[in-house]
């Protein structure tokens, strides 16, 4: 068989840094992972900074109800590949004789009965807790910002929350009242914020800044 060897021309730029690069699947993810290098952070701070935006910017791929595997190298040891597993692992209880006695004999595609324990938002403050260097608060600002003042909402997820609109209206009123304000589904570029989810991680903050000074957070008020 002869080698083909690739095309040298992949229709996107090649980026070079100095001191550091950041990249992902959106913008304002990538420009608040850069931001955080700019600032003195390092590439774990950067990461986690930028992984929180993505929870905000795109919902429809990458929520804090998901998964995330990493795998990464430290300076101290740059040869030593280290995989961060953070994979929701099945409920206790969600056993085959469970499904059986609720009259299933596969596990559903959908629904409570089909969800995994969540892991992205454990496995990420875990890569900050033992390889960053920034405390939380400042890793969240970024994302807390977007939620709150908000963000222009991607075709694809405007996409996306039309392809379900039946379902949330009918099965997930809660998704319904999120995603489809007054009914609505948001359109391509419009202005969208998460409040809800904004208070949810000055939540984390709050708990994370008590748990430094011994003591412990009200989770229900978000404060120390």
């Amino acid at each position: 068989m002869t080698y083909t060897p690739a095309n040298s021309f992949t229709t996107r730029p090649t980026l070079q840094g100095t001191f550091g690069m950041t990249a992902s699947t959106h913008w304002l993810a990538t420009a608040s992972a850069q931001a955080v290098l700019e600032r003195g952070g390092n590439a774990f701070d950067a990461a986690v900074a930028g992984a929180f935006v993505l929870h905000v910017v795109e919902p429809h791929l990458n929520g804090p109800g998901g998964d995330m595997t990493g795998i990464f190298a430290t300076a101290e040891h740059p040869d030593a590949p280290i995989v961060l597993m953070g994979q929701g692992p099945a409920p206790a209880a969600a056993t085959p004789e469970h499904y059986l006695a609720e009259g299933l004999e596969l596990v559903p595609g959908a629904g409570a009965l089909a969800a995994a324990v969540p892991a992205a938002v454990d496995a990420w403050l875990l890569l900050l807790r033992d390889h960053g260097t920034w405390e939380l608060e400042p890793v969240l600002e970024f994302a807390i910002g977007y939620a709150r003042r908000g963000h222009p909402m991607l075709p694809r997820v405007s996409a996306t929350i039309a392809a379900v609109a039946d379902l949330f209206t009918e099965h997930w009123p809660s998704s319904a009242e999120r995603w489809m304000p007054g009914g609505r589904v948001p359109a391509a570029g419009e202005l969208v914020t998460n409040e809800a989810w904004a208070r949810t991680l000055e939540r984390l903050v709050a708990a994370a800044a008590a748990s430094a000074a011994g003591g412990s957070a009200d989770p229900a008020a978000g404060t120390p």
